[in-house]
């Protein structure tokens, strides 16, 4: 089980799995993962902002966003934008999600050649922290591999720090 504070990551065979506890109630923090008011202030790493966010929360429904890097410090990610879409499949408020992400474009066209990953998140009341487990089930290693080369670790330690520090703005 993952402290407060850190983060525990871990690969096995084609999943890449994280875990956190947050100290924050279960509830606020599967707001802060489904709702765009607040995924619009931690959701990225660090230096990117979230211009556009969409959440349609039910089976079905789709998390529609872009990132956008601000920070002139980061080269060649200085003004670029990177879209996403999430389907979601189920949704058991406030215990767990899955939703598949996809690479997508800005008019949620997902992106030819990216591999979709489909992300089992659970949300496990601790006292009033929050232990959440999140399973990034990819098609195959290489696809998983494929991601890690484009720092998608790197990335999700920094978002998940992002939301880390929010949390205590809305508790």
């Amino acid at each position: 089980m993952a402290e407060a504070g850190k983060t525990a990551v871990r690969i096995e065979g084609r999943e890449f799995i994280l875990e956190k506890t947050f100290d924050a109630p279960r509830e606020l923090v599967f707001q802060a993962f489904t709702e765009a008011g607040h995924l619009k202030h931690w959701w990225g790493p660090q230096g990117w902002s979230m211009p556009h966010c969409t959440v349609d929360l039910r089976p079905g429904g789709v998390w529609h966003y872009c990132m956008k890097c601000e920070d002139p410090e980061q080269g060649d990610f200085y003004g670029m934008e990177s879209w996403g879409k999430g389907v979601y499949g189920s949704i058991h408020a406030p215990e767990a999600l899955t939703y598949t992400d996809y690479f997508s474009d800005a008019e949620g066209n997902e992106a030819e050649g990216m591999p979709a990953t489909e992300v089992e998140l659970s949300f496990a009341a601790d006292g009033d922290k929050t232990r959440v487990v999140c399973r990034s089930i990819f098609d195959t290693e290489e696809s998983l591999r494929q991601v890690m080369e484009m720092g998608m670790e790197q990335g999700i330690l920094e978002t998940w720090s992002r939301l880390e520090a929010y949390l205590p703005s809305v508790k």
